[in-house]
């Protein structure tokens, strides 16, 4: 340790102390360290378009938890409200700050949040460091080696972000400095504060880097990962998605837990990291896709009607596994995977209803909203993204349900209407025949071989 005196530390998605780049390097190169967390308007206000109570809840439940492992190790994580600049200028001023220490992320929104920290720390004549800890590798690490520009294909991409050696995590750490003061302008109630954010809890899957841990230690039970994850009923994924938001546990935890439990079953799994790594460079070197179509030819579609998303958020369509994965989403803010592509590429392809929709809705309703990942799956969905879904292979909700829930119990789960209703029915619900004097529960709102010809046209148009 140096003399160097104080650094502040201030976290965001890295809701852990355990192999945690900039808060190593602050433990190890400062007498004295600070550990915050700022809740800023734009990002936990109503005022926030995109803002997910769910996943707002399961933050709340990672800073607890967070909060507790600095407190077992001596310190105390101070919880602010307001506009960064001007919580951050207060500190460096009432704690003599020497350092502020961050990890990066790569919204528009978070670079943009980064300028200001470090404006306020060159106008304090103090440092600012930001570590790459987010992702398997930093960004620039994996562009093309020749041009260093970045792959807009995921094959290539992958292949070469796989010849750079993962990270080993950092473990046994000694957090001996962190500061234990309450700082007097923090939130003072955090528990009243927490409850102002979430008036009334929802029943989800809980926060915090130990529910991460109990699933790292159990890896091996996703050892038929490449054949079960994709089968809407089986319990064939690992759910973290939410923690990988926060990064409970790092992505490199989560990587090596997979390939030493799973040995060369892992790669299947591990592939999920890289793709999360791709679509997390693209929203760093593209930021235009949050806003518009990554290729721009398909700005020219024109987009469907209100009437029939309204239906698609409520799962009321007619499509049983459309609205089976609606209804799981608007009960739990989860959704299987294939449920998400499946849902994504009916409103796109059979509602003609533009992408944008659906993809803030699911940021809003979603426990694992993650903006660069969110924008990336629904653009490859809209065939509107880079390395997308040919525009004109197009998802059969008939066939998807049939081959992937064949005995219907996802449907049944969540479409309670139809649980006494025969599989082979449900599966050809659009038959006339299966669904008469049936009331409980709505035809097909649209024909899905005619609407998606029509889609196939209006994509080879542009």
């Amino acid at each position: 340790m140096t003399g160097k005196n104080c650094a502040l530390f201030i976290f965001r998605r890295d809701l852990r102390i355990a192999d945690n780049t900039g808060l190593l390097f602050a433990v190890q190169n400062f007498q004295k360290v600070l550990t915050s967390f700022i809740f800023t308007p734009e990002q936990v206000d109503n005022s926030n378009e995109f803002r997910s109570d769910r996943c707002l809840q399961f933050m709340l439940d990672c800073l607890e938890d967070l909060s507790a492992d600095i407190s077992k190790n001596g310190g105390k994580l101070n919880l602010f409200y307001g506009n960064v600049g001007e919580i951050v200028r207060k500190l460096i001023e009432d704690q003599k700050v020497n350092a502020i220490i961050v990890n990066r992320d790569f919204t528009q929104f978070s670079i943009e949040r980064d300028k200001i920290i470090e404006k306020v720390c060159l106008e304090n004549l103090i440092e600012f460091k930001s570590f790459d800890d987010l992702l398997l590798n930093a960004p620039e690490t994996t562009l093309k080696p020749n041009t260093k520009e970045p792959y807009t294909v995921f094959t290539p991409f992958y292949k070469n972000a796989s010849n750079f050696k993962v990270p080993e995590p950092v473990d046994n750490v000694k957090f001996g400095n962190f500061s234990s003061e309450k700082i007097k302008f923090a939130i003072d109630d955090e528990k009243e504060f927490f409850a102002k954010l979430i008036p009334k809890r929802f029943e989800q899957a809980k926060g915090g880097r130990q529910e991460c841990l109990k699933t790292l230690a159990d890896m091996s039970k996703f050892k038929k990962y490449s054949e079960d994850r994709d089968f809407l009923a089986k319990q064939g994924t690992t759910r973290l998605s939410a923690h990988l938001k926060f990064t409970t546990c790092s992505p490199r935890e989560i990587y090596y837990a997979a390939t030493k439990q799973l040995g060369s079953n892992a790669a299947p799994l591990t592939r999920q990291l890289y793709w999360r790594d791709f679509y997390t460079q693209i929203a760093l070197f593209f930021p235009k896709v949050f806003r518009e179509n990554f290729r721009e030819k398909y700005n020219k579609l024109l987009w469907g009607d209100d009437e029939h998303f309204k239906l698609w958020c409520e799962g009321k369509t007619g499509f049983p596994i459309v609205d089976a994965g609606m209804r799981e989403l608007n009960e739990t803010g989860y959704m299987h995977n294939r449920a998400r592509m499946i849902t994504a590429s009916f409103l796109v392809k059979d509602l003609h209803i533009d992408w944008r929709l659906g993809e803030k809705y699911f940021a809003r309703h979603l426990i694992d909203y993650d903006p660069c990942v969110n924008n990336g799956n629904w653009q490859w969905a809209a065939s509107t993204g880079c390395d997308p879904q040919p525009y004109f292979r197009i998802f059969n909700p008939w066939l998807q349900s049939a081959k992937f829930d064949p005995d219907c119990e996802y449907i049944k789960r969540y479409v309670s209407e139809l649980k006494d209703v025969a599989p082979p029915k449900i599966h050809k619900w659009y038959m006339e025949e299966n669904r008469k004097n049936f009331k409980a529960y709505p035809a097909p709102i649209v024909d899905h071989w005619k609407e998606s010809k029509n889609a196939i046209e209006r994509f080879k148009a542009c």
